[in-house]
């Protein structure tokens, strides 16, 4: 009966994760740019939800607006100033930019909120779900499923609206999206902006369950790159599939071999979908 548990629990955290992810992921397979700012940007948007619920009272689930508007407009600048001018350059330049500038913000949130660990405790919780051998706190799976709605309501945006069929055709074809009358720049821009706000939303959800600390980003970050190659790059299914899957993984992994490995069976499992089927689950082989 155990493993029922430990698979609910794998399907919450998997519902995070594919949040976690699928801005990345967006990022990467739109302007082909592996932002390493990205685990940072989860770690600002937790502490814009820790200090907007300890200051004003705001509950996480309603501070993912604020901290994915905040977040949106910060990434918006950065690709609009920064990342647009060496976006021609080969991969290595942007890698080692987005590099350079997660080292500044990773040390300005270790100066402005030290190094410590913080945890965000709801006064009032919503209380917990049973359901036969199954427990879960029903702060958590909404957590989870806020996740997947922001997930699915990206999905929507770029299948329905104008400006996510302009990134689609920016991915496909930036040469041909400019001859059609696309600004691209500006596309780029949103992309990134996009990428950003859905870290930040990821992170306001994550407040309530991890602890809150500079240190985290580089976990993250890890995982951003997991689930996208085990999904699919640039896929946002992909990435809802990816997450999902590995948040089953790693808990399975915790019971079998120990929490302690949990983060090594990840990676072992990154390695060996690199081998076997590099477009990841339900990729496709050259698609970039």
């Amino acid at each position: 009966m155990i493993y029922f548990q430990v698979l609910a629990n794998g399907l919450v955290l998997g519902g995070l994760y594919a949040c976690i992810a699928v801005g990345f992921s967006l990022v990467w397979g739109v302007l082909n740019v592996i932002n390493i700012l990205h685990g940072s940007f989860i770690v600002l948007g937790s502490y814009v939800a820790y200090f907007a619920y300890t200051a004003f009272g705001i509950h996480p689930f309603f501070s993912v607006v604020i901290a994915g508007a905040l977040l949106y407009g910060f990434g918006y600048a950065i690709q609009a100033g920064l990342v647009n001018r060496v976006l021609a350059a080969p991969v290595l330049m942007t890698l080692t930019l987005t590099f350079g500038l997660d080292l500044l913000l990773n040390n300005a949130m270790l100066v402005a909120f030290k190094a410590d660990y913080r945890k965000l405790v709801l006064e009032n919780p919503l209380g917990e779900l049973e359901f036969g051998p199954i427990y879960m706190p029903l702060d958590r799976v909404a957590a989870m499923a806020l996740a997947i709605l922001l997930t699915l309501l990206l999905y929507r945006l770029l299948r329905d609206s104008k400006i996510g069929r302009a990134i689609v055709a920016v991915r496909m074809d930036r040469e041909a999206a400019a001859l059609m009358g696309v600004n691209v720049s500006r596309i780029n821009a949103v992309t990134f902006g996009l990428g950003a706000l859905m870290a930040g939303a990821a992170g306001s959800l994550l407040s309530i369950i991890y602890p809150i600390s500079p240190l985290n980003s580089g976990m993250f970050l890890g995982k951003s790159f997991v689930i996208c190659v085990l999904g699919g790059l640039g896929s946002v299914p992909g990435a809802l599939i990816g997450g999902l899957a590995l948040g089953v993984i790693e808990s399975f992994s915790a019971i079998w071999f120990g929490p302690e490995h949990a983060v090594t069976i990840s990676f072992v499992l990154l390695i060996l979908i690199l081998i076997f089927r590099p477009a990841g689950l339900i990729g496709k082989r050259g698609y970039e």
